[in-house]
């Protein structure tokens, strides 16, 4: 399948061959170019970075036989259908308009031409090849395990890990090759990083280069270190912020804290799993804090003032009502944890009331006189009534 971009390029001017140059000449003249002006060997010179790309381009369809014969073959027939080359000056039919690429609507991206279709088919973007050096890459993410006291989960902490990632080996600082010695450029992928096959006989695949992995250098001699791979693990610590309000077992990201990127892209993302230690006396429920008052049996029966802790701040005055049962909640404002708005919940405070395991003389004749002013207790007549 024939891209219409071709129909605008002359690939032979650009790798300074005739048009019936031998296989043997264009791949000794693309060769001879890209080590002339690959990235690598040519750093900050912007002009040398988009010849080599453009020859890059042009050998990847005239050094094809299949692609060179439809190339051929479209520049042959340009004329005929107009527009070519200058881009169509003329009222013929165009050929860049069926492929998407003619002047705005159908040629721009997004716009849904048959040029969307073959870029994806080819390996392209917007139509355009996409060679050169290989893109940046973002780091792997990470992920860990910290436990954190249970008032830091309250307030948010500043905690260090120390991870162990996937990076560049740094013997050889992620080229693959040996120290001291010179790559060449790869011959499986010509330097391009890429390489492409047929599927189903029509439509060209690219995918990375298995000899360089992309890197479109090789070395003869692979570094000792990572045998060539170029990868390696590396340790170090980062300081991690974990907000306030944090959960048990709730899952933090921290962006760019992860692996390294290559090629100078971002780093990954680290992900946390919170582990929360328990308290002596509090616990979470949501955005509030729990806590089991222990009340004596006169205090739940006749009333009182008592006082009860709080976490961060001074103890606060807790109201029991006459007659208040074992197991009522009372709610004290304000008290809890932080919330996500930076407000904070409320403190529960669950009445527990306590029997003593033995009673003096006087308590057990006070309570036995209790019990005959009282008199018979009805508590469990319900449990006897016929349903």
């Amino acid at each position: 399948m024939a891209n219409a971009e071709w129909l605008n390029k002359d690939f032979y001017a650009v790798l300074g061959v005739a048009k019936d140059a031998t296989s043997a000449d264009i791949k000794k003249a693309y060769r001879k170019l890209a080590r002339e002006n690959h990235p690598d060997s040519n750093p900050g010179d912007t002009a040398k970075h988009d010849r080599f790309k453009k020859v890059a381009e042009a050998y990847d369809v005239v050094g094809d036989a299949a692609k060179r014969k439809e190339y051929d073959e479209m520049r042959a027939a340009g004329p005929a259908f107009g527009g070519f080359p200058s881009g169509g000056q003329g009222g013929g039919f165009d050929l860049s308009d069926l492929f998407g690429g003619g002047r705005g609507g159908a040629g721009q991206p997004g716009s849904g031409g048959m040029g969307d279709v073959f870029g994806d088919l080819f390996g392209q973007t917007g139509g355009r090849r996409t060679t050169g050096r290989a893109r940046p890459t973002k780091g792997a993410d990470a992920e860990t395990t910290a436990t954190i006291g249970f008032t830091d989960a309250l307030d948010g902490v500043t905690i260090s890990l120390r991870l162990s990632s996937d990076s560049a080996c740094p013997t050889c600082s992620g080229s693959g090759g040996k120290p001291g010695t010179r790559p060449h450029i790869c011959t499986e992928c010509e330097g391009a990083g890429f390489v492409s096959g047929r599927q189903g006989g029509a439509f060209a695949m690219t995918e990375t280069c298995p000899a360089c992995g992309g890197r479109q250098l090789v070395y003869d001699e692979p570094c000792p270190t990572c045998q060539g791979s170029g990868r390696g693990r590396s340790d170090r610590s980062v300081q991690a912020r974990i907000p306030a309000g944090v959960k048990d077992g709730q899952r933090i990201r921290l962006k760019g804290k992860g692996a390294k990127g290559e090629n100078g892209g971002p780093h990954g993302d680290l992900y946390v799993t919170v582990k929360v230690s328990s308290h002596r006396l509090f616990g979470r429920k949501g955005d509030n804090l729990t806590l089991e008052v222990p009340v004596s049996f006169d205090e739940a029966a006749l009333g009182a003032e008592i006082k009860i802790p709080t976490i961060g701040g001074a103890p606060v005055t807790l109201k029991i009502p006459a007659g208040t049962p074992n197991g009522r909640t009372f709610r004290v404002r304000g008290r809890g944890g932080r919330k996500a708005d930076g407000t904070n919940g409320d403190l529960l405070a669950t009445v527990e009331v306590q029997v003593p395991a033995r009673l003096g003389t006087e308590a057990r004749e006070a309570l036995e006189a209790y019990r005959e002013a009282v008199g018979e207790t009805t508590l469990r007549a319900n449990l006897f009534e016929k349903a």
